[in-house]
């Protein structure tokens, strides 16, 4: 199943899509939650329960007012997750940047999986993204997927870390890359690079639904891996495509490192990292390694991105500027 979140009389409801029409949980059984977020904290549950309603309405045997998708205001699936987390899972990105750079594939990186936690208050659906002076200095977006936890867990094993998957959905982790490698030359971050926006969406659908798109983990991993195509346009122009079925850590893995020593909640939203071509830092250094004269492409005031990934949906984005001239990089010490 696809499930949603939307905005309706001005309250965030929690529906399921169902032939490209919303039905709110609540209306499907009156034992259900209104917001996604508590779906989850019961997750067993209620994703049973709405599977028999969905049945039920296939079947004739009940009647639920219904939004179509097009007319609907969607929010995030999750609009506020209990944290999110962005791993590291594409080796294709993690060599080509690191190439691009002059420098060696870090062999540490076939080792473990990694992540670091970003800002879950800056989460957000389709729409606008706004964005300060600063952000527009390498502005960037990444193509990755994310998993939504639907269950506590804690010190578990990548062999049942996809149990504790609720579904999945598309991922946009936009980069202000100025700001973000300023402050990593301090070896901390990202962090202001990253925490104005992380966008997820359209839906999240639940694992059943792809389980004709599994395929095999690449050698020596573990848990489950989808052939599922990924691209992204702007200005309905594409500027990169990749497949899911590249993760070379799988989410089970990422999982298993996340769990250790700490609890992984209902609402969580962790991330897969980029997709090899999935950002215009790795783009943009390709280009200038096969010419030189290459012209760097950032993300402008008023433009068009478009995420896609097979099963997943569509997420679209329209990048607004604020309408200000403050700026953290004019502030530094001489």
């Amino acid at each position: 199943m696809k499930f949603v979140s939307h905005l309706q009389n001005g309250k965030e409801q929690s529906a399921v899509l169902h032939n490209g029409k919303l039905y709110n949980t609540a209306a499907l059984d009156a034992s259900l939650p209104d917001t996604m977020q508590a779906m989850l904290d019961n997750w067993a549950a209620t994703f049973a329960i709405t599977k028999a309603a969905v049945a039920a309405l296939d079947a004739g045997q009940k009647s639920v007012e219904s939004i179509e998708m097009a007319e609907a205001t969607l929010l995030a699936p999750v609009p506020r997750p209990t944290s999110c987390r962005d791993g590291y899972a594409f080796r294709q990105h993690v060599a080509a940047a690191r190439r691009n750079r002059g420098v060696d594939m870090i062999a540490e990186f076939d080792q473990y999986p990694i992540f670091y936690f970003t800002n879950h208050n800056a989460i957000q659906g389709p729409g606008e993204i706004e964005c300060m002076p600063d952000h527009f200095e390498k502005l960037d977006f990444e193509l990755e997927v994310a998993v939504i936890v639907g269950k506590k867990g804690r010190n578990i094993t990548a062999a049942e870390a996809d149990d504790y998957i609720a579904g999945y959905c598309i991922m946009n982790d936009m980069s202000a890359r100025t700001l973000q490698m300023e402050e990593m030359l301090l070896n901390l971050g990202p962090a202001k690079g990253k925490d104005f926006s992380t966008v997820i969406g359209p839906w999240m659908i639940t694992p059943d639904e792809l389980e004709a798109f599994k395929v095999a983990p690449k050698p020596n991993h573990t848990g489950n891996s989808y052939n599922l195509k990924m691209t992204c346009t702007v200005n309905g122009i594409q500027v990169s495509e990749g497949n899911m079925a590249d993760m070379d850590w799988t989410f089970a893995e990422i999982l298993e490192r996340c769990a250790y020593g700490a609890d992984i909640l209902p609402g969580d939203v962790i991330g897969s990292g980029t997709v090899g071509t999935g950002c215009f830092l790795e783009l943009n250094g390709t280009a200038k390694l096969n010419n030189p004269d290459a012209v760097p492409q950032w993300l402008l005031p008023n433009d068009e991105v478009v995420l896609e990934v097979a099963e997943m949906g569509v997420l679209t984005n329209t990048i607004k500027a604020v309408d200000t001239d403050f700026s953290i990089l004019k502030l530094k010490k001489k």
